[in-house]
């Protein structure tokens, strides 16, 4: 496949994943707040410490959007400074645990602390999914530098004829 052609696919697709996930902070009012348990194909979801099922999804998407952006930040990003984004990156994980596990004896005993092993795993993946896509940034990168000097090496032929 052209590296022109994927290189376009690739970016519509970061660029629709932006473009949408920040309408996801709006999908809670889909879900009804006369209730405090929603049916799924899944099995059945429960409000639990919210109260409604609106709420829960309101508090769950308000944690799921930044870390989704976040995620996508960091795997595009092609800059040194990239990896001091897994620190919001694990706080919006941290944080999204705890909407999901909503149980308040579980959060009050729950400590930073025990977080660190799952925070390794996860930053572990984040490396590496951030090291395949850097692989591709840098081949991107590398072509338009040959194209700009190949484009150059032309240029300066016609001039000498």
């Amino acid at each position: 496949m052209n590296t022109r052609k994927t290189s376009l696919i690739v970016s519509s697709i970061v660029i629709a994943i932006i473009a949408f996930v920040p309408y996801l902070l709006y999908i809670y009012k889909s879900f009804p707040s006369d209730t405090d348990q929603y049916k799924t194909i899944f099995g059945t979801i429960k409000a639990g410490y919210y109260g409604n099922i609106q709420l829960y999804f309101y508090y769950l998407f308000g944690k799921l959007v930044p870390l989704l952006l976040l995620l996508v930040w960091f795997a595009t990003n092609k800059h040194w400074w990239v990896h001091v984004l897994i620190i919001p990156i694990s706080v919006y994980l941290f944080q999204l645990i705890s909407v999901i596990n909503d149980s308040t004896s579980f959060v009050d005993e729950f400590e930073f602390i025990y977080t660190l092993p799952f925070l390794v795993v996860v930053m572990l993946i984040l490396y590496a999914i951030r090291y395949k896509l850097s692989i591709y940034v840098r081949a991107v990168d590398l072509k338009k530098e040959m194209d700009k000097t190949m484009d150059d090496a032309i240029e300066r032929r016609k001039k000498r004829k």
